[in-house]
């Protein structure tokens, strides 16, 4: 598990076969799982690193814990 919480997972390139089941192609090595899309702008900004900052949406404009506590 990495400090933002996510998992790092291979990804997997297939083709359906006619039974439904997958033939794997292609394979890469485990990707890093990312909290925060760098493509919107207001996520852009927001960084989850639950082991330095002990925050899962940091602001890096604002340098401030945007969530302290869970929405669940």
């Amino acid at each position: 598990m990495l400090p933002n919480h996510h998992l790092a997972k291979p990804v997997l390139i297939g083709e359906i076969q006619a039974d439904g089941q997958f033939d794997i192609i292609s394979q890469t090595t485990e990707v890093p799982g990312d909290a925060w899309t760098d493509f919107l702008p207001e996520s852009a900004v927001l960084k989850s690193d639950w082991k330095e900052l002990g925050c899962g949406m940091y602001n890096t404009q604002t340098e401030t814990c945007v969530q302290l506590t869970s929405n669940y």
